[in-house]
């Protein structure tokens, strides 16, 4: 894909329904199956993230992938990407590169001198996907492996 076929855009109160289901749909296709009450964040996305970075990659009127900066909770200088997913038929394509650096870059604007994630230890693809994009596993814990980049 070119870049000129999507764009990179905010989350807006009208894209809920398709955001919605693009992140739930990445999860069953990773899980297999889905409990709904662990997600209560994307029954209002809007208002879950309120003064947070929540951004979109469009195609035409199709969302295609998504990806989320916030403060982490106690520690100033620190964001933290949550909610990056790519819908399955548009992967490797280079949408989660562009979310990630617009969030890299919306994190140094955000004065953060430091991105923290995490993701599932089993799910490979995430894994080698932030290694490449210079993040660092800093530890394991609970079935979880988490990641730390230094932004300047």
């Amino acid at each position: 894909m070119h870049e000129e076929n999507f764009v990179i855009r905010p989350f807006h109160p009208t894209d809920q329904a398709a955001t919605k289901q693009l992140i739930l749909a990445g999860l069953v296709d990773h899980w297999g199956t889905l409990n709904p009450a662990l997600n209560p964040d994307l029954n209002d996305i809007a208002q879950s993230y309120q003064g947070e970075t929540f951004l979109l990659a469009v195609q035409g009127d199709d969302i295609v992938g998504c990806g989320a900066l916030i403060e982490e909770e106690g520690d100033v200088g620190y964001g933290r990407i949550v909610r990056m997913s790519v819908k399955k038929t548009h992967q490797r394509q280079g949408i989660g590169q562009r979310i990630l650096k617009h969030l890299e870059t919306a994190a140094r604007q955000r004065h953060f001198h430091t991105i923290l994630l995490e993701t599932t230890e089993t799910w490979d693809d995430a894994i080698s996907f932030y290694l490449a994009n210079g993040y660092k596993i800093t530890h394991h814990q609970n079935g979880d492996t988490h990641f730390q980049k230094t932004i300047n």
